[in-house]
């Protein structure tokens, strides 16, 4: 059984904002705040512990290191791209007047 949803206090900007987006898809002020309910429920973010758990069985028969090693590496990759000598930006006199 429907049930109806009366919502207060909506600024004059919102609603004007709603009766033009309601009448670009051709529905009713009501239709359009059903619609934007629907879609916005419909998106919600999976479970966090489900999402994971389900992650963890397709991952399972892949070989893996744990994240610490993984960006250790990285890091040590990355420093060694790094040239030894680095020129240091010369001092512009910062604190002293111009």
């Amino acid at each position: 059984m429907p049930t109806a949803l009366t919502v207060r206090g909506l600024d004059e900007e919102l609603v004007r904002r709603l009766k033009l987006r309601a009448a670009r898809h051709g529905r009713s002020m009501e239709a359009e705040c059903r619609d934007i309910l629907r879609q916005a429920l419909a998106n919600e973010p999976q479970d966090f512990r489900a999402l994971a758990s389900s992650l963890r069985q397709s991952l399972a028969d892949r070989p893996h290191r744990p994240a610490g090693d993984v960006m250790a590496g990285v890091r040590t990759e990355t420093w060694a791209a790094v040239p030894e000598t680095r020129e240091v930006a010369p001092d512009l006199g910062a604190g002293e007047e111009a």
